[in-house]
Parts: C-alpha cells; sequence; structure tokens
C-alpha cells in the first residue's frame, strides 16, 4: 500500500483534481467527509467521462450522458466519484485483496485504519509488485518461517526449490495430514506463483506431484 494517501474532499472541483493526479502521478483518489473517512472514488475513467460528454460538432460519436453537475455547471468530486468506497484493511491479505478488487472491478482500495478513516490506498500495481520477491528470499522464508514453525515437520527433511515464484517441495514428513498443512501454507507466502507437491509422509505418500496456484 501507499501512505500517507492524498485524500480530497466532496466539494473539490473538477480542474483540481486533474491537477492533484498530475501532481502525484496516480490515476484515482479517495473522496473523504472531514473526519477521514472514505465517502467514493474519483478515478481517471470518471474524468474522461465528463470530458467526453463535453460539445464537439465535429465527432461522429455520440456524446455519454451528461455527468451530474452542480449549481451553475460545476462539477465537483461529489458529482464525480463512484460510491460507496470499496476498503480493505492493513491486516488483509494480497489474495484476498486481489479478489475483492476483481469482485467489484475496481483497480485500487482505500485502506482504512481501526477507526474507519483512509491512511493508505493499496493498487493492482501494489499487489503485482509481491511476485517480483527474489525466489531465494521465498525460499528463506519458506524454511524459516513456513517450515520451521509446523510442529512435527523438520526443515532438514523437506527440499525446496524455488524458481521464478514456482515453488517445488520434495522430501518426507512425519503424517500424511501435514501435507496439505505444509502446501497451504507454503501457498500464502507473497509472491509464490504455484506449488507443485512432490512430498511423502513416513506413513505414506501424500504427494502428487500436482502443481497448485496459491489463488485456487
Amino acid at each position: 500500500m501507499t501512505s500517507p494517501v492524498v485524500g480530497i474532499a466532496p466539494e473539490t472541483g473538477f480542474r483540481e483534481i486533474v491537477a492533484l493526479l498530475a501532481e502525484y502521478d496516480i490515476t484515482g483518489v479517495p473522496v473523504v467527509d472531514t473526519e477521514g473517512r472514505p465517502l467514493g472514488i474519483v478515478s481517471e475513467a470518471d474524468l474522461l467521462l465528463t470530458l467526453a460528454a463535453q460539445e464537439d460538432p465535429g465527432s461522429l460519436l455520440p456524446a455519454p450522458e451528461l455527468t451530474r453537475t452542480g449549481p451553475g455547471g460545476a462539477v465537483t468530486a461529489a458529482d464525480l466519484m463512484t460510491g460507496p468506497a470499496v476498503c480493505t484493511t492493513p491486516g488483509t491479505s494480497v489474495v484476498a485483496a486481489a479478489r475483492l478488487m476483481a469482485r467489484h472491478g475496481v483497480k485500487r482500495l482505500p485502506v482504512l485504519d481501526e477507526d474507519g478513516r483512509v491512511f493508505a490506498m493499496v493498487s493492482r500495481g501494489d499487489l503485482l509488485r509481491v511476485f517480483l520477491r527474489e525466489d531465494r528470499v521465498i525460499r528463506r522464508e519458506i524454511v524459516e518461517e513456513v517450515l520451521g514453525r509446523i510442529e512435527g515437520v523438520s526443515p532438514a527433511e523437506v527440499g525446496v526449490e524455488v524458481d521464478q515464484g514456482r515453488v517445488v517441495l520434495s522430501g518426507t514428513v512425519p503424517e500424511p495430514y501435514l501435507v496439505p498443512i505444509v502446501l497451504n501454507l507454503c501457498r500464502s507466502v507473497d509472491g509464490v506463483v504455484s506449488v507443485t507437491d512432490r512430498l511423502a509422509s513416513l506413513r505414506g505418500f501424500g504427494g502428487t506431484g500436482a502443481e497448485v496456484t496459491p489463488v485456487g
């Protein structure tokens, strides 16, 4: 996520919004009330819709439906925004955030603090950056933070190979029930693209050789 966040009031005008997007090199901005709580989002698409609705006698294409305007024809954030805003929290996983964006067809999510105020934004680009993690960093996290903390599992008995975010697990675990636990926890590691199961248990084989993506 990106913090601190640039927020605007409902009465912010069209040109001021355009200037803010250009100044901070962003594509959308949350509209917040006087206490910083989210009301909606104004994006470049909202601004372009207003621009496309302007008179153009030379155009062969019909103009889209006019945006609502305020007194005197003024166009403000309240007129432009899409609301209510779809929001998330700092503890939301990248997978859950990605699913939230996909479900609602949005490109960015305001991040709310404990009081429901916007203090950051997370974009599709922010979520995708986790897949730029180096393979050695992913492997170290799996060995130390995943395998090293599962009771009964010895990191020395599990082989971990990582190539371009694709994880291959081999070796043995004591019990069959530990295999899906290891797989699920490895899939949740940031930067993991897929997990191939070649694990076996000392009480029977658990590996399938299947490659499973982390988002199901």
